[in-house]
């Protein structure tokens, strides 16, 4: 995968295990302070230092020794800790590789424990997992994510459709409550759809920013992805029923009708108005009111159609 791989003990020979957590404001500055660690703001780093934070998420991954954990920007290890006592395998791609050897000196008695070095949005996934997690029951993502990398990287996780039980991840308070957001508030919108098509998410609880160093100007959410054995609505071709999405949300002040007749084109827009009255919703309806299913029929009447597929 062209990445270093760092297993427990074998890569820290020499170097002594912890005995404390990592995840205290002492604990925290004083690994800062050994290696002279510098924050990058462009990584979007920021340390967690609450440990009822932590069991929180933890506890809401439901792991065991039988499963195995996946767990993205591990910073100086406070939460890959949490999860070497729980699952039975745990890897953390980390792309800072400056924190490698913090990892190392933090994860060195945990054998179970692979720190991988590089980029999850560059990773072959599906690769990873294959050699990583054979012999586990169940994979779960456990990460307290970048903020300006949240969405590509969850989009990659659940469009690559990897065998995945949870995603439980640390994220901006805005971005969770529109993952977790139902139709007709002003928080759903197309980000809504697409995590709700492959998920059913529930925010597990909400983070101030007072409990990071250093401190986000925001604060954050946890929330809980339970992937879904098939997607929520059956839908014959995947690309158009999320461009459909896309394009029902693109001016969120139009209705339905206008967005979409931007959409198909004008010389389109009567019999798309029928389309809409025959699938029992209201062309003056805001792309907001509109439920998965309600998209997905739309989606099936403009493909029998051959309106808006790619040419």
């Amino acid at each position: 995968m062209g990445t270093e791989e760092h297993e427990g003990p074998q890569a820290a020979a020499g170097v002594s295990a912890p005995t404390i957590e990592v995840a205290t404001p002492k604990r925290t500055k004083e690994i800062i302070a050994k290696y002279g660690f510098s924050f990058k703001k462009s990584l979007g780093q920021n340390f967690l230092i609450d440990q009822n934070i932590l069991n929180k998420i933890v506890a809401a991954a439901g792991l065991d020794k039988t499963k195995g954990a996946l767990e993205i920007g591990p910073g100086i290890g406070a939460l890959t800790q949490r999860l070497a006592a729980e699952a039975g395998k745990v890897t953390a791609v980390e792309i800072d590789n400056r924190l490698i050897p913090i990892l190392r000196d933090v994860l060195s008695n945990d054998s179970h424990t692979t720190v991988i070095h590089g980029d999850v949005l560059k990773l072959d996934l599906k690769q990873l997992f294959a050699e990583q997690f054979t012999g586990v029951t169940g994979v779960s993502v456990v990460a307290n994510l970048p903020y300006y990398v949240t969405t590509p990287i969850l989009m990659k996780l659940l469009e690559e459709k990897l065998p995945l039980e949870h995603i439980v991840v640390m994220i901006q308070k805005e971005v969770a409550e529109r993952m977790a957001a139902k139709p007709g508030g002003k928080e759903y919108g197309s980000l809504s759809v697409a995590v709700q098509y492959y998920c059913v998410p529930e925010v597990v609880c909400m983070v101030p920013h007072t409990v990071f160093i250093p401190q986000p100007n925001v604060d954050s959410a946890v929330i809980k992805l339970t992937v879904r054995d098939k997607p929520a609505v059956d839908v014959p071709d995947e690309d158009h029923f999320f461009r459909v999405v896309q394009a029902s949300f693109a001016q969120r002040r139009k209705t339905l009708a206008n967005n979409l007749t931007a959409f198909v084109g004008k010389d389109r827009r009567e019999a798309l108005t029928e389309m809409l009255v025959q699938n029992q919703i209201d062309p003056i309806r805001r792309g907001e009111t509109l439920s998965l299913e309600e998209f997905a029929r739309i989606s099936r009447s403009m493909l029998d159609a051959g309106w808006g597929t790619k040419q």
